[in-house]
């Protein structure tokens, strides 16, 4: 059970893809979500994201995975998938799983509404993405007023 008012540690979330990774992370209430920095796909990516979680105290990781508009996994959930066993095998922390349709297609959208342009930010958007991902498993966790551990 959640205790509305303290402060906990923070949850990451990652947008996984081929080329980047987005990673956002929530406030210490674990209310919100902020965009936190892009990474490289490579071989640098795991030993980052482990240094992130040392660093931030990070309580657990919400990794986005991308199904296919019929609910079910295809290729970039199934890579996405592969990603969250080789972290769930050397990270301190849990690692989970949250339905991430369209999410990259909704930050692209709100970054274009917000008058930015796409060349700009293609960096930012799988930031932008992990925040959305992140904020949509708070909004669900605070309506449920428990853990949401939402794995495949």
């Amino acid at each position: 059970m959640m205790i509305q008012g303290s402060a906990m540690n923070p949850i990451l979330a990652l947008d996984p893809g081929r080329a980047r990774i987005g990673v956002a992370i929530s406030d210490e209430l674990q209310l919100l979500a902020h965009p936190l920095e892009t990474i490289p796909a490579d071989n640098q990516a795991i030993p980052r994201l482990a240094k992130i979680i040392r660093e931030k105290k990070v309580d657990h990781v919400v990794v986005g995975i991308p199904r296919q508009m019929n609910g079910q996994i295809g290729p970039a959930a199934t890579e996405a998938l592969r990603f969250v066993e080789k972290l769930r095998a050397i990270l301190p922390c849990p690692v989970a799983t949250w339905d991430e349709r369209l999410t990259s297609v909704v930050a692209h959208k709100a970054l274009r509404d917000a008058g930015k342009k796409t060349r700009d930010t293609r960096a930012y958007i799988d930031q932008v993405a992990a925040q959305m991902i992140l904020q949509g498993y708070l909004d669900r966790r605070q309506a449920s007023n428990k853990e949401v551990i939402c794995d495949l």
